[in-house]
């Protein structure tokens, strides 16, 4: 089993930004896979390479492209797509940076995930069983479905607007499968946009990077009305459950957070989400904090974190060191896991065991620039992470996703579980 050919494209991902595929080709056929790209990026995150010049606007990816097609390829022609862990460490000698500064995290992540793709075939496995097995499940079977946080309403970057919170997510924890728990969605998610054009009329129901609506609604509490009316109207006051992305690090300046006009410190932004959280049925809140905000993550942590999910995305970057520095500080109790803030697979695996063994939940995450790679659908069954965030039911994107999980659901049969409200409890 040898990896006999590898070849990157500039193509184009959901915001119609370009970004790096790779097709890897053994004997087994033509592997792909594609490189996402975030909107609120974590200024730790390893680095994506950008061209500059006039082309897409200063963000080509023809260097990348280049790397891949000449560096990368040089490298790793030969090699054994199934050794994963020695793949990824020729990738990571190839480049020899901390932050993939000389080959860029999008041309090292899709020669990776390909690879993974590769390796899957040639086991006659499907790839979240091979992930399993990469992650270190025995069998490779681990039969979870994960608990879909979906995003149904656009706001801070992924809506164009500033100095605002920026995803507001419906969770159906009360669902008895996975399949049950994507159909509460998507009726919620249509109550919800009848509701909005209703209000608002056509420009109620315009949306936002990831699939939820972005409608030019000034609080984070009349939004969360909105939501909570729209599931209810659906029928399922008592499955779903609400969960908030803050990107916050978006609006903090000099020591200050701005939400809307209001600003507000450390410690008033944390005694906010405590009241917010108590009005609402609020189950998970992210980046809550700034990225380098450590002492208002503590805080938050120890005010509210016995009762709602903690989870950190720009703060940890899906990285080991960071990681480690929240286990220490007691800062969060949930990762946000996402593939290309680390460049790697390897790396990836060994940032979600870390998260499992510290006791802290994952949440396996898209970003807002996707394509239609549904990679990450067959990484959460395969590492058992219990929760994804893959956007609103919405654009093929998004629904590549959650659309080949169903398709596991069924594959896996009465075996496949759903862990519904214990989806934090699976470590």
């Amino acid at each position: 089993m040898t990896i006999k050919d590898v070849k990157a494209y500039e193509l184009l991902d959901s915001r119609g930004n370009p970004t790096v595929g790779v097709r890897l080709t053994t004997e087994n056929g033509d592997f792909w896979a594609l490189t996402p790209s975030g909107a609120s990026a974590g200024s730790h995150e390893a680095l994506e390479l950008r061209d500059t010049g006039p082309r897409y606007g200063g963000k080509g990816v023809g260097t990348a492209v280049k790397n891949v097609n000449t560096l990368i390829a040089k490298r790793i022609l030969g090699m054994d797509e199934t050794q994963q862990a020695e793949l990824d460490g020729a990738l990571l000698e190839l480049d020899g940076t901390k932050s993939k500064d000389a080959l860029g995290a999008n041309a090292v992540l899709p020669v990776s995930m390909a690879a993974a793709v590769a390796a899957a075939a040639a086991q006659r496995i499907p790839l979240y069983q091979h992930l399993g097995r990469l992650y270190g499940f025995s069998n490779g079977a681990n039969a979870v479905l994960p608990v879909p946080m979906c995003n149904v309403i656009n706001g801070g970057k992924h809506a164009g607007q500033d100095n605002d919170i920026q995803e507001h997510m419906i969770v159906p924890v009360g669902a008895k499968s996975y399949s049950e728990a994507i159909r509460m969605v998507a009726e919620s998610y249509h109550e919800l946009q009848a509701e909005l054009k209703r209000r608002f009329g056509p420009q109620g129901i315009l949306i936002g990077d990831e699939g939820g609506f972005a409608p030019q609604i000034p609080t984070v509490q009349e939004r969360l009305d909105l939501v909570v009316k729209a599931y209810e109207e659906a029928g399922y006051r008592d499955e779903m459950r609400l969960a908030i992305d803050s990107a916050s690090s978006e609006f903090f300046a000099d020591g200050t957070y701005h939400i809307g006009a209001k600003s507000y410190s450390s410690g008033e932004l944390v005694d906010f989400y405590d009241e917010l959280t108590k009005a609402y049925p609020i189950v998970s809140l992210e980046d809550g904090m700034a990225e380098d905000d450590w002492d208002g993550w503590t805080e938050l942590m120890a005010k509210i974190g016995s009762r709602v999910q903690i989870v950190g995305d720009d703060l940890l970057v899906t990285n080991p060191e960071r990681i480690e520095m929240a286990v220490a500080k007691k800062a969060v109790n949930s990762v946000l896991i996402k593939l290309n803030q680390i460049g790697s697979l390897t790396e990836t695996l060994q940032a979600v065991r870390l998260s499992h063994k510290s006791g802290f939940s994952t949440v396996i995450s898209h970003r807002s620039g996707e394509t239609e790679d549904r990679f990450i659908a067959d990484l959460a069954v395969g590492v058992r992470a219990g929760q994804v965030k893959f956007g609103a039911p919405a654009r093929t994107d998004r629904n590549a996703k959650y659309n080949r999980l169903l398709v596991i659901e069924d594959g896996l049969g009465s075996a496949a579980k759903y862990p519904g409200a214990g989806f934090r409890d699976l470590r």
